[in-house]
């Protein structure tokens, strides 16, 4: 016995380096493989299972208690298109043989499958187009998602499935949206149609831009419709679509009364400004305020600030590392403790873990993958200063703690538009 215990001993010892080297290498996982694990882990059960065509087989759905009339094949769309337009930027990066490289060539050859599996009528993944409003509202999604990886996500598509998606685009318009933020899912399709040289509906795309102008209340803040509520709209909608409804005009060369590339600048100049809005949002602990409706969308409140950092555009007082460090803190708060997920890999209703109770009548678990586009910084390479400088205390840290931080001061336009005929 005594023997034994003398190799088990000798045996720990021999063995310790190598538990200490396992351990030490867990313990130093960057920012950029967190963030891509959390992704790929959003990613991977909704992809696999759609690239089959078995996606409305096997995903555990959930939904409001007090979840409206509609048909609840929509969240099958709000699943695949919201998720899409948050990953879609890291799919732009080119292939590589690295972890990250395999994870990122696998999603998009599942992605590139689903695609054209949900808008075949023969595939048990065709998604329901048209059998309700909501439709609008995630085709939308769609379209975002071509463009922000056009190369990537569009170009490659055979012929049959893109004329299928145009073809099921251009339907939608039977829907009438409601007199808000819904303006901006029409002219994200209609602009995304201009843009790969189909037939597309001028006044669609003009009115919304109009009605968006009409609604701006200043530093940054968009009402969502003729009365301004306080909730996070403007980041779950209104930035991200105006200025992609507006770049993807320019990209078409559209010649309209409106001149897109000056409503575009200033666009950017106020989501610049609310993007500083939403980083002093994060308290030291990484939480941020959880105010207004569909607050089960978790990470999309944060949207502006991500596409300002994919876009390279930061304003000049937020530094990568001290965004990045504010992103990755709010993630780990999220998504380290509590349970985000059901047992079926999907993620579940609720803000952080699962609270079915902060669901609206409209919220189902597809509508949460809304929370994917935090993700959209991981369209820099992992090369990018936004990955490799040094973190940064991001500004409640730096107020909270003594340190000195900037003012912060209204942002009025500068830019004047008017019609150019």
């Amino acid at each position: 016995m005594k023997r034994l215990t003398t190799i088990v001993a000798a045996l720990l010892v021999l063995l310790a380096p190598a538990l200490g080297a396992k351990k030490a290498k867990k313990a130093v996982e960057t920012d950029r493989q967190y963030w891509c694990r959390q992704a790929y882990k959003m990613a991977q059960p909704v992809l696999e299972n759609m690239a089959k065509g078995e996606l409305q087989k096997n995903m555990q759905t959930e939904f409001s208690p007090s979840f409206d009339s509609r048909d609840k094949r929509v969240v099958y769309m709000e699943t695949f298109g919201r998720l899409m337009a948050g990953i879609a930027p890291w799919l732009t990066l080119p292939d590589d043989d690295t972890a990250e490289g395999q994870q990122r060539r696998q999603l998009r050859e599942w992605a590139l499958a689903s695609y054209k599996n949900s808008v075949d009528p023969q595939s048990g993944d065709y998604l329901c187009w048209g059998v309700a409003g909501q439709n609008l509202v995630d085709a939308a999604y769609i379209a975002e998602s071509f463009l922000r990886a056009y190369d990537q996500l569009w170009v490659p598509l055979d012929e049959v499935t893109k004329q299928r998606y145009i073809k099921e685009f251009q339907k939608l318009r039977s829907i009438d949206p409601p007199y808000t933020n819904w303006f901006l899912f029409s002219s994200t399709i209609e602009s995304f149609l201009a843009k790969a040289g189909a037939q597309y509906d001028e006044f669609r795309v003009n009115t919304a831009c109009r009605k968006v102008e009409e609604w701006y209340i200043g530093d940054g803040w968009y009402a969502d419709g003729p009365v301004f509520a306080f909730d996070y709209y403007t980041s779950y909608v209104f930035h991200a679509m105006y200025l992609e409804t507006l770049q993807a005009m320019v990209d078409a060369k559209a010649n309209t009364r409106i001149d897109y590339k000056k409503y575009h600048d200033r666009a950017l100049k106020r989501a610049q400004k609310f993007s500083i809005i939403l980083e002093r949002f994060i308290s030291p602990e990484g939480t941020f305020p959880v105010i207004g409706r569909s607050t089960p969308y978790r990470l999309a409140a944060m949207q502006p600030l991500a596409l300002m950092a994919w876009y390279q555009k930061l304003p000049k007082d937020l530094g990568n590392g001290q965004v990045r460090a504010a992103l990755t803190k709010v993630m780990h708060r999220m998504f380290d403790i509590q349970q985000n997920y059901n047992e079926g890999g999907y993620l579940t209703i609720g803000f952080c873990g699962s609270q079915p109770e902060t669901a609206d009548w409209y919220t189902n678990n597809g509508s949460l993958y809304m929370t994917s586009l935090a993700f959209m910084p991981l369209g820099l390479p992992a090369d990018h200063d936004f990955w490799t400088c040094p973190a940064e205390p991001w500004t409640q840290v730096k107020a909270w703690g003594g340190q000195a931080f900037p003012k912060d001061h209204r942002w009025a336009d500068d830019i004047q538009t008017k019609d150019k005929w």
